[in-house]
């Protein structure tokens, strides 16, 4: 039989063990945990991962993951064989400001606009260290068409620097 490459998303209140019962899970139907990326946020243990797991055991796996809604585990699971990766030019963008509503809407509607995919992007707010104003920092991947004009995308997060108030560091990486 062949395998299959299989994405499950999960989520929880965030409890000692979580991580322990998916694994037990994956395991017992011959799973092989390929990647994954898990974290904790007010409270919610949220997560994502890959694997690979021949298709004989796939549906029983399955089943399985979705008994854990017993223990108060969401799952969701997906087969990932026929999703083509993006393909592009990889950039990287750091921000920095005050935090106000409609950050991420507004950079993600810039990043839309040109074609752009987030591959990943992590934020979070904490103070500012001289006033103690909420202040909002981001960080990501991204994948922009190879003819993506990144002086005009660069332009447009100016534009969006000047009317939010933040700072938008746009860098293409090898």
């Amino acid at each position: 039989m062949a395998n299959q490459l299989v994405v499950i998303t999960l989520l929880s209140d965030d409890k000692p063990g979580i991580v322990k019962q998916l694994a037990d899970v994956v395991s017992q139907h011959q799973g092989n945990w390929l990647e994954s990326q898990m974290t904790q946020l007010a409270g919610k243990f949220a997560g994502i991962l890959k694997i690979s797991i021949d298709d004989s055991h796939t549906a029983a796996l399955t089943q399985s993951l979705n008994n854990l809604s017993a223990s108060g585990i969401q799952v969701l699971v997906e087969n990932a064989n026929d999703v083509k990766p993006i393909e592009g030019k990889t950039l990287t963008f750091e921000l920095v400001g005050s935090d106000r509503q409609g950050i991420v809407s507004e950079i993600s509607q810039a990043f839309a606009d040109k074609g752009i995919n987030i591959d990943n992007i992590e934020t979070q707010c904490s103070s500012m260290p001289w006033s103690g104003e909420p202040l909002f920092e981001a960080t990501g991947i991204l994948i922009a068409p190879v003819d993506t004009n990144t002086e005009a995308l660069a332009d447009q997060l100016c534009a969006i620097e000047d009317q939010l108030g933040i700072d938008i560091t746009l860098t293409a990486t090898l």
